[in-house]
């Protein structure tokens, strides 16, 4: 057999065992989760939520826009279920409607800033040249700029729009989980199965694609998990204080800003959207903790011991 075909043959079983035990560890660490009952529970609820914002509002008698002027500032009943705002507004429908909003802002977001952490970090921790230097100059500079400031300005120049909402919210929400990217790629660059890969003449692309990303997998699908609930707030919050989702439209943060007005007269008005909100990011948290435990048993350990 040739030095070629040997090569060719040692790349394909290594690839194979690879596979192999990246499938067997998949299998383990799903099996992980699945224990995790409140874990399991609260993705199953963040599921049901996001598919019922969009499936339930052709259903209802009404719109997040319909108005029911014999209906003004009505308690939840049979006919409302969360009940009217001043204008006779299902509060339910608008619910439904701010959920739409939010959720889509705070699953898109956490994607894309995931994406951006996991590119930047992998890159500026695998080379170690030039490119380490500018892009940590860049995380810097980042983390540096008032991001609540400038968001607030563009997004209220652009009226609210949810495409604008997701990119301004993206391109601030990475800089951390990069630098722990960065950290656990520089610990991996110099392993001995990265090592072998180069000496086989493997492109560094491919490197980084086929050994280090799978290596920090963990941290980067934990932090999407957290990053939902951390995006949610973020566009509750702006929204909230006038600066996100602009009316006639609404969103979680609308609905809890007009409801804190009536808090005391009419408690539903605040407590249905806050209750949501607060459902969603207590979720989303369990959720990241449920994988943080899954991919990584020690930390368990660890927090308990804190305790």
């Amino acid at each position: 057999m040739t030095e070629t075909g040997q090569t060719q043959s040692a790349t394909s079983a290594q690839s194979g065992v690879s596979t192999a035990g990246f499938a067997s560890r998949r299998t383990l660490v799903f099996r992980r989760f699945l224990r995790n009952k409140a874990a399991v529970i609260s993705l199953a609820l963040l599921l049901a939520m996001f598919i019922g914002c969009y499936v339930l509002p052709p259903l209802l008698p009404y719109s997040y826009s319909d108005l029911d002027f014999y209906a003004l500032q009505q308690p939840p009943s049979p006919k409302h279920w969360f009940g009217t705002n001043a204008l006779g507004q299902d509060l339910l429908a608008q619910t439904l409607r701010g959920m739409q909003k939010s959720l889509l802002i705070g699953v898109c977001v956490a994607f894309i800033s995931t994406i951006i952490a996991a590119t930047v970090g992998t890159i500026a921790g695998y080379f170690l040249d030039w490119r380490d230097p500018v892009l940590m100059w860049l995380v810097d500079l980042m983390l540096v700029v008032p991001s609540f400031l400038l968001i607030s300005i563009v997004v209220q120049r652009t009226k609210g729009d949810i495409v604008w909402m997701i990119v301004l919210l993206s391109l601030f929400s990475w800089m951390v989980s990069s630098r722990i990217v960065r950290g656990m790629t520089m610990s991996l660059r110099d392993r001995e199965f990265v090592a072998a890969a180069r000496y086989m003449g493997v492109r560094d692309g491919r490197i980084i694609v086929r050994h280090i990303l799978p290596n920090v997998a963990s941290i980067i699908i934990i932090d999407t998990a957290l990053n939902v609930g951390v995006a949610v707030l973020a566009e509750t919050g702006l929204s909230f204080l006038g600066f996100g989702i602009q009316p006639p439209d609404v969103s979680l943060g609308t609905l809890i800003a007009d409801g804190t007005k009536s808090a005391t007269t009419f408690p539903w008005l605040f407590l249905f959207p806050a209750g949501v909100l607060v459902l969603i990011i207590l979720c989303a948290n369990l959720v990241g903790d449920g994988l943080r435990d899954a991919l990584d048993p020690s930390a368990r350990g660890l927090r308990r011991r804190a305790r």
